[in-house]
């Protein structure tokens, strides 16, 4: 009983280990699609949107304050424009952050780090791909040290999903 247990336990941590894998196969297989429109269907349910639009807005930070004047009588403007400007940027961000734009940043990533002859290949830029936390997998497009995309996928209920590329 305690063999059966045993193996068990091993079949479902090999299952775990190798699930991300399945996500990467499917990215794979989306971005070799010829056709734009399709491939961004196919895309599209791999990827959380929110989160990848998150990702940018923290990496972005509060600069909006950094350029504007303070001080003054007009302090109470500043403050309105400062925070009208904060919304702005954050309509931008989430208009300009698209299955689209998602789409052609990896397709770009795989072209920079694919060998010679092989840009199209999603499968041959990937240099590591590994877990970080139980929870969180990254893939290395293009190799360390080279300017690499680093692409991260979360578990999130039951699905791995892309929540952000990072340069």
């Amino acid at each position: 009983m305690l063999k059966i247990a045993r193996n068990l336990v091993i079949v479902v941590v090999l299952l775990y280990a190798l699930w991300p894998y399945v996500t990467v196969f499917r990215l794979n297989g989306a971005l070799a699609e010829p056709n734009a429109q399709a491939s961004v269907q196919a895309l599209t349910p791999l990827v959380d949107l929110p989160a990848i639009q998150a990702q940018y807005k923290s990496r972005l930070g509060n600069r909006v304050d950094t350029w504007l004047p303070s001080g003054g009588d007009s302090d109470e403007i500043i403050g309105w424009l400062s925070k009208n400007l904060q919304h702005l940027g954050d309509s931008a961000l989430n208009q300009a952050i698209t299955p689209d734009w998602v789409r052609t940043s990896i397709r770009e990533a795989m072209q920079r780090a694919a060998p010679p002859g092989k840009t199209d290949s999603f499968l041959a830029a990937v240099d590591f791909a590994f877990f970080e936390s139980w929870n969180r997998f990254v893939i290395r497009l293009g190799k360390l040290g080279a300017n690499p995309t680093h692409l991260v996928l979360k578990l999130e209920g039951y699905r791995w999903q892309l929540t952000d590329i990072a340069r």
